[in-house]
């Protein structure tokens, strides 16, 4: 089985990144993890992804300056590295850097990002917080195609979970990553498989998708009408 080769680019910890590599372990599983860039220098996650012995590069974007041109700097080394890896799909895992038109533009179909909320509410890096200022009472994660606009893109997949009375963010968040690492893996599975496509109308399209029980918070009362779930 010829597998998809799949670079990750981080900011920090990569707790997605793991995920992602623990899932790439499975010898059925249709990706590898090939590459993992950094443009924070000692990020913690290069030393666990070279615990792995999966090739790491760091690109510090400090070190092009600002303005437009430190950007442009910066894009055509990580592409260097990126098609150096020969790279099929690119997965933003807490990668803290916003990517030009160009770039995304360059790489569309084959870029994708997990962000905490249930998008399109709740983009930025406040998710957490603003979701319980807001009272929602579901709040989940969000696997998207990246577009130039931030936190924005064609829906892959979204996984959900309740709010509860007394959440802090911490709470929240903490609750919302267990099911970013289940969900990450499977949406990059799925693309690796085919079974997900990105049409020329900028559509997401899944095959063999089945429906699956809806999660209601708070739950229904069971009664003679209605079934315990």
């Amino acid at each position: 089985m010829t597998k998809t080769r799949v670079a990750v680019l981080i900011s920090g910890r990569g707790s997605n990144m793991k995920a992602l590599i623990d899932a790439a372990k499975a010898p059925t599983y249709p990706a590898e993890i090939v590459l993992v860039v950094s443009n924070m220098p000692g990020a913690g996650g290069l030393a666990a992804a070279a615990a792995e012995n999966i090739r790491t590069v760091t690109i510090n974007h400090k070190t092009f300056g600002a303005g437009a041109d430190a950007r442009r700097g910066f894009e055509a080394a990580l592409t260097t590295a990126l098609n150096g890896a020969r790279a099929d799909l690119v997965c933003l895992a807490g990668f803290m850097r916003l990517l030009s038109a160009d770039f995304v533009g360059g790489w569309r179909g084959r870029l994708i990002n997990i962000h905490p909320s249930l998008l399109p509410a709740f983009k930025g890096l406040d998710a957490h917080a603003e979701m319980l200022r807001a009272g929602v009472k579901i709040a989940g994660c969000t696997v998207h195609f990246v577009s130039a606009e931030m936190d924005a893109g064609p829906i892959i997949g979204q996984a959900a979970v309740p709010v509860f009375d007394g959440d802090t963010p911490d709470s929240l968040a903490a609750r919302i990553l267990a099911e970013e690492h289940r969900l990450y893996p499977e949406c990059v599975r799925r693309i690796a498989a085919g079974d997900i496509l990105l049409d020329g109308e900028g559509m997401v399209r899944i095959s063999g998708a089945q429906a699956s029980g809806a999660l209601l918070n708070p739950p229904p009362i069971p009664t003679e009408t209605t079934p315990p779930r």
